[in-house]
This record gives structure tokens, C-alpha cells and sequence, in this order.
């Protein structure tokens, strides 16, 4: 939705929510571990625009009673600077599913489990680096778990419904991605593409085909999740959700290894950006769905 931009009509724009309510690298006053919400609002729809809240809570007070009233607040505060509630939050960090769980459903707010958390990771580390280290009490050493440290499932073959008919590995160049949120597609997962970095830098991908389940195909892989798509040994894995491996595809020893330096060389010129797309053939220029990734790690 568009920005308000009217004295006599209030238009509130929406985007997803991504939390992370846990303990952080600096001992408080009274000799406890801090304790930290922050909820920051995913960058799929608005780029110039942020929601976020950095709230502490009493290392005695860690429920889903002060997180629920934590979360009102956090919808008060959004509306006045000009959002609606998000269609939903996710939260990656899996021993605080169930307390954060409860505590949204007290608000009727939706709950996902998912690494699908960029703006949140990239918020995460600059605290890391740039914030907690200036404060009394930090505590140097090992940060707390982040998703690429979490223990996550040994990969099993994609479900039968996200295989398509066939695929390719392919390069969109990253010029090309900055007009996504234009592209004509029935879901999708878009990240914004900074205006500086360099149009012609190859962004490595996989393309989905699948002539008369394209739609229902995007459906199911959004309903996935993706986080980001990996080589290991000659098998091209998607990691999605809170802690899933799908195994996607053997590949030959070439291709293993040329991907394996896209995605690599890829977190230098483009931090890490991939994309995932469906389409009903290769010749077909419509996307059926078109997701990008990031491989932060």
C-alpha cells in the first residue's frame, strides 16, 4: 500500500514482522543477563521505510505475559508512525517458539516459523558489532545462537508437490532484479536491491518448470519458506522454514563446483543474493512465483 500521503485519508502501509526475544551479550545492574525484544518489519515490501523497537525486559519477568504486552505496545507504536498490524511474524529462534507463540495469539497476531528473517539478521549483527560492545557489562565471546548456527534437519528429497517437470541452474543480472516488485507473478518473496551496487553482477538462481502445476508448485514453495539455497558435496540443497534441508537436485561434479563459486563470490558483490523462480516453461516470461534469497552466513 501507498505511504500516507493525505490530510484527509489515513493510508497505512503493511509488511510482515521479524522477532528475535532473547538474551543478549551484556550483564545488567543487578548481575543478570539482558534480556531483548526486537522486532524489526521484513524489507519484501517497503525499502525506504522501517518499523522497528528495541525494548529490555527483566531477566524475571521472561514470559509470554510481558511479551504479549510487549507486542501491544509494539502495534501501538506501529500504528502511530504509520502501519497496519502485520499479516504475520516470524521468528527463527526455536527454544522460544512456544513462549512466543502464546504471547501473539494473546494479540491475534499469526506466528511463523522461519529463517526467512534477513532485515532481523542484518539488524542483529550491527548491534553486535556496533552497540553491545559500548555498553557496561558486555560480555565478549561467542554471541547467542543465530540461524545459521541452530541445529537444523538432515535434507530429505523435496516434497512431490515443489517438484516441477524440470529445472536449471541459471544468472539474472542484478540490474534486472532492482525492477522485480513490477514483474507480473502470483506470489513472490522480494527483497529490495541497493540503487549502488553493480547492475551487471551475475545473481546465481534455480528455475522451476512445470507446465500444468506451476501455480500450485509456487504455492506449496512459499508455503516453504526458502531461506537460501546451498551446495553440498555434488547435491544442491534449499534450506527453508525454521530448520528444513530439502535435498532439490544431484549435480555433476562441475556444476557442483561452478555453483559453488557463484554462491560464494555472490556474498561479496551482492550480499549473498539468490533467487528461486516457477514458470510454466522456459520460453514463458511470466513468473509464477519469484522468491529471493540471501545466504547471510
Amino acid at each position: 500500500m501507498s505511504p500516507f500521503n493525505s490530510n484527509e485519508t489515513n493510508i497505512l502501509q503493511q509488511a510482515d514482522w521479524e522477532l528475535d526475544f532473547y538474551s543478549r551479550p551484556v550483564i545488567e545492574s543487578d548481575g543478570k543477563k539482558r534480556w531483548e525484544l526486537l522486532i524489526t518489519n521484513s524489507k519484501e515490501v517497503c525499502e525506504d521505510k522501517n518499523f522497528r523497537l528495541a525494548k529490555r525486559c527483566p531477566a524475571g519477568e521472561v514470559n509470554s505475559i510481558w511479551l504479549a504486552e510487549a507486542l501491544k505496545e509494539a502495534l501501538d507504536e506501529a500504528q502511530k508512525q504509520g502501519w497496519n498490524p502485520p499479516a504475520k511474524i516470524r521468528c527463527w529462534r526455536t527454544s522460544m517458539k512456544t513462549m512466543v507463540s502464546k504471547a501473539a495469539a494473546k494479540v491475534g497476531l499469526e506466528i511463523i516459523s522461519s529463517r526467512r528473517t534477513y532485515a532481523l539478521q542484518e539488524w542483529i549483527s550491527q548491534r553486535e558489532r556496533e552497540v553491545y560492545p559500548e555498553e557496561e557489562g558486555y560480555i565478549a565471546g561467542p554471541f547467542p545462537a543465530s540461524p545459521s548456527t541452530q541445529m537444523i534437519n538432515s535434507a530429505v528429497p523435496l516434497p512431490e508437490a515443489v517438484r516441477g517437470d524440470a529445472w536449471a541452474l541459471a544468472t539474472i543480472p542484478l540490474g534486472v532484479l532492482k525492477d522485480a516488485k513490477e514483474w507480473p507473478m502470483e506470489f513472490s518473496g522480494l527483497l529490495p536491491v541497493e540503487a549502488k551496487d553493480k547492475d551487471s553482477t551475475p545473481i546465481l538462481g534455480l528455475r522451476i518448470f512445470s507446465e500444468s502445476r506451476a501455480l500450485a508448485l509456487a504455492g506449496w514453495l512459499g508455503g516453504l519458506e526458502p531461506v537460501k539455497l546451498t551446495i553440498e558435496g555434488n547435491q544442491l540443497l534449499l534450506e527453508a522454514g525454521q530448520e528444513d534441508r530439502w535435498l532439490v537436485t544431484d549435480l555433476s561434479k562441475e556444476q557442483a563446483n561452478e555453483a559453488k563459486k557463484s554462491f560464494s563470490s555472490a556474498k561479496v558483490t551482492a550480499k549473498g543474493l539468490q533467487f528461486i523462480s516457477v514458470q510454466t516453461s522456459p520460453e514463458e516470461e511470466k513468473f509464477t512465483g519469484f522468491w529471493m534469497c540471501k545466504d547471510l552466513n
